[in-house]
């Protein structure tokens, strides 16, 4: 066989793995304060530190930093079109965090949706149960520009009074399904917001308000 004839060599030609937290127990320890500081303070924003981590396209390094925090090995996780269809996507969160990628969302531990104005439904997600309503899933929602302005209001626990909150691009009929949501607490799905340099959340205890122009 010639050389013009030889097979590519697959470790070869292969994207090189994208490099995981340079100091990983510190790393994701700073990013878990952050984390938990946004669910404790809903809508507020958070600048999250992502340790000079260059995941593979879609993943953003602050989506990235989230999930080398907060998932594990048995943490089943959920993949929406443009991540599952990325195989780099895949391993780098397989190799560097151990997580199970599953089919279905109810499945879900956490869900990572690159895509959240086509989000269709919060409700095909695990709701978890009044026994166990820890067991519900947790939503990365990704590339979001996130203010604390617009017509949502977010009232609850971690909020003195009320706050003012936006984040995009979502679905349209994404705060009427958040809305829903927080009647069921305590079940109900958590949603993280991941924007370019920070983070916000909005645990399903938070009630929101649409107040109109």
């Amino acid at each position: 066989m010639t050389a013009l004839n030889r097979a590519p060599d697959p470790q070869k030609t292969a994207a090189p793995l994208a490099a995981g937290f340079a100091d990983p127990v510190h790393d994701a320890q700073r990013c878990f304060r952050t984390i938990m500081n946004a669910m404790a303070r809903p809508g507020t924003l958070q600048a999250l530190q992502t340790g000079g981590l260059k995941p593979p396209a879609p993943l953003s390094p602050v989506a990235a930093a989230i999930a080398l925090t907060l998932f594990d090995y048995d943490t089943p996780v959920w993949l929406d079109t443009p991540f599952v269809r990325s195989d780099a996507v895949k391993t780098f969160l397989r190799f560097h965090t151990g997580a199970p990628i599953v089919s279905e969302p109810v499945e879900a531990g956490f869900a990572l949706i690159a895509d959240p104005a086509h989000l269709s439904s919060l409700g095909k997600f695990n709701q978890g149960t009044l026994e166990y309503p820890d067991r519900s899933t947790t939503l990365i929602l990704t590339g979001q520009t996130l203010t604390n302005e617009g017509p949502v209001h977010l009232s609850g626990p971690g909020i003195e009074t009320e706050t003012a909150f936006s984040a995009g691009p979502v679905s349209p009929a994404f705060w009427d399904q958040v809305k829903t949501n927080n009647t069921q607490f305590p079940r109900g799905v958590d949603l993280i917001f991941a924007g370019s340099a920070d983070i916000a959340a909005l645990p399903r205890s938070t009630t929101i308000t649409i107040r109109e122009a």
